[in-house]
C-alpha cells in the first residue's frame, strides 16, 4: 500500500528503516497509521529479503506520544483499542529483529513500540511513560504489563504504571531496558552499526534466535527452554548440511 503516516527504506542490503511520520502530531497513532502498520508488519512476515528493522519516529519532537487522541474519541473504541494493542503482537511476530532508536519522548503506545522492540538504543533526551493512567484509564494497556515487568523486574513496573511518571533515559539504561545511551546526533549511527552486525551474522539463525527468546519469556520451564533452542540448533545443523549436499539423516 502507499503510505502516508509512515515511511520505509532500505538502508543497505538486509537492513531496513521504519519511520514513523507524522512529525507535527509528534508522531502519534491515528487510525490511518495503525493500518499502515498492520500491513507493514504483517508484509514482514514474507520477506526473505530483510534481516534487521530499525524503528524511528521522524522530526525533532519525539519517538512516538501515543494515541491521537483527537481521532481517537471519535472511533468505535473496543475494536480500535484491539487493533491496536495487536501491534505489539505482530512486532514480535515479525521474524526480523527490531532496534528501536529512540528520541525524546516515547509515551503511551510509544512507550510500547519500544518495549516491544528487540533492542532499544536511547539518546539522551530520551524518555517513556506508560502514560495510559493520566488520561483517566488503567495504567496496564497496549502490552505494557506484559512487557514492563519482564524488562526491569515487577517492583519498578508497578511504579511506572501507577503513577504514569516519566522514566529518563538514564533510568532507562540503569534498569536495564536499553542497550546504549547516546548523544543525539550519534542515535541512528549507533543503531545502523548494531543493525551491520546482526546483519553480517546467518539470517535463520537471527531469526531462530529471536524466535527462542520470545517463546521462552513465557516457558514453563528450563526443560521446555532447552528443547527450543535445541529444535533451532539441529535446524540451523541440518540447513548448512543439506546446503552444502550432505544427507542431514546421518547426522541424526
Amino acid at each position: 500500500m502507499d503510505y502516508e503516516t509512515i515511511e520505509y527504506e532500505v538502508q543497505q542490503e538486509g537492513i531496513g528503516v521504519l519511520s514513523l511520520n507524522r512529525p507535527r502530531k509528534y508522531n502519534s497513532v491515528n487510525h490511518r497509521m495503525m493500518e499502515e502498520l498492520e500491513n507493514f508488519w504483517r508484509d514482514r512476515l514474507y520477506d526473505l529479503d530483510t534481516h534487521v528493522i530499525i524503528l524511528r519516529g521522524n522530526g525533532e519532537r519525539g519517538f512516538c506520544a501515543g494515541l491521537d487522541m483527537k481521532e481517537t474519541m471519535k472511533m468505535a473504541f473496543y475494536r480500535f483499542q484491539a487493533r491496536l494493542a495487536r501491534l505489539t503482537l505482530t512486532m514480535r511476530r515479525a521474524p526480523q529483529p527490531i532496534i528501536s532508536a529512540v528520541h525524546g519522548a516515547g509515551a503511551g503506545l510509544g512507550f510500547s513500540f519500544a518495549l516491544a522492540s528487540d533492542v532499544r538504543v536511547l539518546s539522551q533526551d530520551a524518555r517513556f511513560s506508560a502514560a495510559y493512567i493520566n488520561i483517566g484509564l488503567g495504567g496496564a494497556d497496549m502490552a505494557c504489563s506484559y512487557f514492563l515487568p519482564r524488562l526491569i523486574g515487577a517492583g519498578r513496573a508497578y511504579e511506572f504504571m501507577l503513577t504514569g511518571n516519566f522514566m529518563s533515559a538514564e533510568e532507562a539504561m540503569s534498569l536495564g531496558l536499553a542497550s546504549r545511551l547516546i548523544e543525539r546526533e550519534q542515535l541512528m549511527e549507533t543503531a545502523l552499526e548494531l543493525a551491520q552486525t546482526m546483519n553480517s551474522k546467518n539470517p535463520m539463525g537471527l531469526r531462530l534466535t529471536k524466535e527462542a527468546i520470545n517463546m521462552n519469556l513465557d516457558a514453563g520451564g528450563l526443560e521446555q527452554a532447552l528443547n527450543m533452542e535445541d529444535r533451532n540448533q539441529t535446524l540451523l545443523v541440518a540447513r548448512g548440511m543439506l546446503s552444502q549436499g550432505d544427507k542431514a539423516g546421518r547426522y541424526f
